[in-house]
């Protein structure tokens, strides 16, 4: 089970000590939530601060992008040192070009999906092409929401076609997840959970203990 810490909820006048006390866990992730004031409301992270992140953790920084030109942004942040590249199927329309050009560039690329985006609108043959589908568990934007209860269903349903076509993609849950809600995530199927608020606002020294609480619920 990977845990992939947001550091949207992180401190961002410390930012470098939060990474570096995170760095100290296995089969983590860092989670960069790339906004662009448009397909969301709210800016985050640019490429410049992505590229100073490398120079002091060894942990795989997961960017997901929730922005309106997602191919721009796959050209502007293609040598800051990104494991994953995830694109929100909402934002693009020739979506098998996007994939294609992203594993040229990425070693893993992923789609995320909207709450109210249904599974049954993705052509069976994507699932085949992607290493990670993310399911929005709250409506994309802001930090601190509550957790969709529906998501468990869908999160089973992915698992489910994951199975029955015998591929081996992450399926990545964000949005609210907290020790309340991630053994039913994983127990359907979910391999890789975002956390924010929950593992930030317990403050620095308390991190192990509540990513220990995710996994172990």
């Amino acid at each position: 089970m990977i845990i992939s810490p947001s550091l949207l909820s992180a401190n961002f006048l410390n930012l470098e000590q939060d990474v570096l006390e995170l760095s100290k866990e296995s089969n983590l992730w860092l989670h960069l939530d790339v906004m662009d004031g448009h397909f969301v409301p709210n800016l985050t992270f640019g490429p410049i601060v992505v590229s100073k992140l490398k120079n002091f953790t060894k942990l795989p920084l997961d960017a997901h992008f929730m922005v309106t030109n997602p191919s721009d942004h796959m050209d502007w942040f293609k040598d800051v040192g990104l494991t994953n590249f995830t694109f929100h199927w909402e934002a693009a329309t020739h979506h098998d070009r996007l994939i294609q050009k992203a594993k040229e560039l990425y070693p893993s690329v992923g789609i995320s999906l909207n709450p109210s985006t249904s599974l049954k609108v993705i052509e069976s043959y994507i699932f085949e092409k992607v290493d990670l589908v993310l399911l929005m568990s709250v409506n994309p934007g802001f930090g601190g929401q509550s957790f969709i209860e529906g998501t468990i269903d869908k999160v089973r349903e992915l698992a489910a076609i994951r199975k029955n076509k015998n591929l081996s993609f992450t399926i990545q849950v964000d949005g609210g997840v907290t020790d309340k809600n991630a053994q039913k995530l994983i127990s359907a199927g979910a391999d890789n959970l975002v956390a924010g608020s929950f593992v930030f606002s317990s403050g620095k020294g308390n991190y192990h203990q509540q990513i220990t609480k995710l996994r172990n619920p």
